[in-house]
């Protein structure tokens, strides 16, 4: 008998097709970049693989593609320049629109002290509304002043069809100082990593707080997180909520490490960026504890204030500064819960809820199965504030009759966000909507709201838009001045996300009201409690209170969870 020859295993590498030349620009021709939709086929613009975008080869952009031409300061922009070296698209002059505050031209000139002495991280901790956006690019263009700065990188926070337009056109009423800037939202770093960087605005930047994440992986090699500090470019991090805990703080690594006087690899390393960064804390003084999910803060509250005192100063008392927080003129935002009396039949719903949740609960406890209970969690959550869908409802449409714009928060679209838009519709009330991927323009349903025209806005993005009275907006516009008033038809298990939340209306001087909905005498009432302290504790600038998590997953028998999970986006 023959043997029958066995296989070793390795497949025949079929040979690789050339990759696509990108196309030739003849004489008085360019490319141009098209910002085409996902899925959307336009006449005239082809998708080149080599440059992840669509093209157009021509003189002069056809009238049918113009309105896909990307806007100054877009990554659209920048690639098409890089296109074409020698016939690059100007950018428009400053348009003066916006007039900087005395405390923005005071942050840019803190960023530029610690940039002057060789800094290379300033952590920009305003409360929201202060104005960060317009300090951050005041700041950075001093910076680019200060050290012979070509480029400049925004990371902005999503909506982005909000976000980028926000930024941009920022820049351009302020003026990009001769600079190259490019704006892009955390999503899309990896759109940007072949590229060098001078200056890198973070904002939001407590979308950082966990190293394991791709994000962490490109915002390490994007900003030279481990590169020796005379070598890195100069990061304005900006965010009011800096992260729950001390060990929420990796991204300030670089700031701390040089403030120290100790090299980077004693703060970071490639392999368990995590649990060096624990290491340093705890070498420096921080009470960590080590457990099952890794380090943690300390639970004694004597220690908790040291070790917050003691981390802010390394970077506040710091000569120059390398951090600035400055709290709203206007005050803290007023939160308070809003109880709702479920009908018997309701009661009866909820209580029928609440008993499946727990027998799910316990079984994912038993079997120690995380994805199990964090499900069982969600679905709880989901069901619950879909009983009481019609008292938000009401309460809503009693703040407009009493001539207020509602700005209703929610975390759930098919449960929550959907039915609440549609059941105000029906009673004659005119809904922004700011929630589901593609399906509204973020942007122009913000500015309905804005102008006053939708009464109510339901949004589920946490940060980066503005809904508050009196906004200016572009082309000499102003924000309807009608008082605002938030409510949470779902308490957030983040403070860091509840304080963004509230931060949307109650900013700019304007006092906007929050409340968040919760079905009395049940454990939502008990889960709005700790929220409201949440939030408070999430405004400290170095570091907030995680008790109250702890709490929350007690009161809902999740405590077995890794505290991570609890959390939609991990917050």
């Amino acid at each position: 008998m023959a043997r029958t020859r066995r296989s070793s295993g390795r497949r025949r590498s079929s040979p690789r097709s050339a990759p696509r030349p990108l196309p030739v620009a003849g004489p008085g021709e360019r490319l141009w970049v098209l910002d085409v939709p996902y899925g959307t086929q336009v006449d005239g613009a082809s998708w080149h693989p080599a440059v992840k975008t669509h093209l157009y080869v021509g003189r002069d952009l056809p009238a049918h593609l113009a309105p896909y031409a990307p806007g100054p300061y877009t990554l659209g922009r920048f690639v098409e320049n890089t296109l074409n070296p020698d016939s690059p698209t100007p950018n428009p002059e400053p348009t003066e629109a916006l007039e900087p505050r005395r405390v923005q031209f005071e942050a840019a000139d803190a960023i530029a002290a610690r940039a002057e002495a060789g800094g290379r991280l300033f952590l920009l901790a305003d409360e929201p509304g202060v104005g960060k956006t317009i300090s951050a690019v005041l700041g950075a263009s001093a910076v680019g002043d200060l050290r012979g700065a070509e480029r400049v990188l925004v990371v902005a926070d999503r909506p982005a069809a909000i976000t980028i337009g926000h930024w941009c056109r920022t820049i351009a009423a302020l003026g990009d100082g001769g600079l190259e800037w490019v704006v892009i939202t955390w999503d899309r770093l990896d759109k940007v990593t072949d590229h060098t960087w001078d200056v890198i605005i973070a904002d939001e930047a407590h979308a950082l707080r966990r190293t394991t994440t791709k994000r962490w992986k490109l915002w390490a090699k994007i900003s030279g997180h481990g590169r020796p500090h005379d070598q890195a470019p100069f990061v304005i991090a900006t965010t009011a909520t800096p992260g729950h805990t001390p060990l929420e703080l990796p991204y300030l690594a670089p700031a701390y490490a040089q403030v120290l006087g100790e090299p980077m690899r004693e703060w970071t390393s490639a392999t368990k960026p995590d649990a060096t960064f624990a290491a340093a804390l705890e070498r420096h003084g921080v009470e960590v504890e080590h457990g099952r999910y890794g380090a943690t803060w300390t639970t004694d509250p004597t220690r908790r204030a040291a070790d917050l005192k003691l981390v802010r100063g390394w970077l506040d008392e710091e000569r120059p500064p390398a951090m600035l927080h400055r709290a709203a003129a206007w005050g803290p935002v007023p939160i308070s819960g809003m109880p709702v009396t479920l009908t018997p039949a309701e009661r009866a719903s909820y209580d029928a809820e609440w008993g499946e949740f727990c027998r799910e609960m316990d079984i994912a406890r038993r079997g120690r199965n995380v994805a199990k209970g964090r499900a069982a969690l969600l679905r709880f959550r989901q069901k619950a504030g879909l009983i009481r869908v019609d008292s938000t409802v009401d309460w809503i449409a009693q703040q407009v009759r009493a001539e207020r714009q509602v700005a209703c928060s929610v975390e759930f679209v098919g449960t929550a966000a959907d039915p609440i838009a549609d059941r105000l519709r029906d009673a004659g009330i005119e809904v922004a909507t700011i929630y589901g991927r593609d399906r509204f323009d973020p942007e122009a349903e913000r500015l309905r709201f804005q102008t006053g025209q939708a009464k109510v806005c339901v949004f589920t993005t946490v940060a980066s838009i503005s809904l508050h009275a009196g906004e200016t907006l572009d082309d000499g516009l102003v924000a309807s001045t009608e008082p605002r008033v938030g409510i949470f038809h779902q308490a957030r298990f983040s403070g860091i996300a509840g304080r963004q939340v509230t931060g949307r209306t109650h900013r700019d001087h304007q006092v906007s009201p929050w409340h968040i909905a919760y079905a009395e005498g049940t454990v939502e009432e008990q889960v709005g409690k700790v929220m409201v302290e949440r939030i408070a504790a999430a405004s400290d600038t170095v570091g907030g209170d995680t008790t109250g998590l702890t709490a929350l997953a007690e009161l809902l028998g999740a405590d077995w969870l890794p505290p991570a999970s609890l959390t939609e986006d991990g917050a």
